[in-house]
């Protein structure tokens, strides 16, 4: 009794690299080529997004411009989440899809 291939890689990405590392250590899903894709893409993805906003922030905080950059934070975190709706969209419908980048070094750490 576990989860389907689809629900779990779906799952990965739920809670961003805290669900990620948690499938990569359950059995029997780290055994799975999918799923750790799905898991490693998953911690790639929140750390590079969490890096994305900190690095914006600090342009903020270094030029002073809050009120000019506000509409390009809400942009950004917008663009952020509807990128993550769509990979547990993607990863629920079993189709694959590998961002740039951060995709093939999770296609290369799953081993798929």
């Amino acid at each position: 009794m576990g989860l389907t291939d689809n629900v779990a890689s779906a799952l990965c990405y739920s809670v961003g690299f805290i669900t990620g590392i948690l499938f990569l250590v359950l059995a029997p899903y780290n055994q799975n080529p999918k799923i750790r894709f799905h898991a490693f893409q998953s911690i790639f993805y929140s750390v590079a997004a969490i890096a994305l906003r900190m690095v914006f922030w600090m342009i903020a905080l270094v030029s002073g411009g809050w009120l000019f950059l506000y509409p390009v934070f809400m942009l950004l975190g917008l663009g952020l989440f509807v990128l993550w709706l769509v990979l547990i969209i993607k990863a629920y419908q079993n189709q694959k899809l590998v961002l740039p980048i951060i995709g093939p070094l999770a296609q290369q750490q799953a081993g798929s």
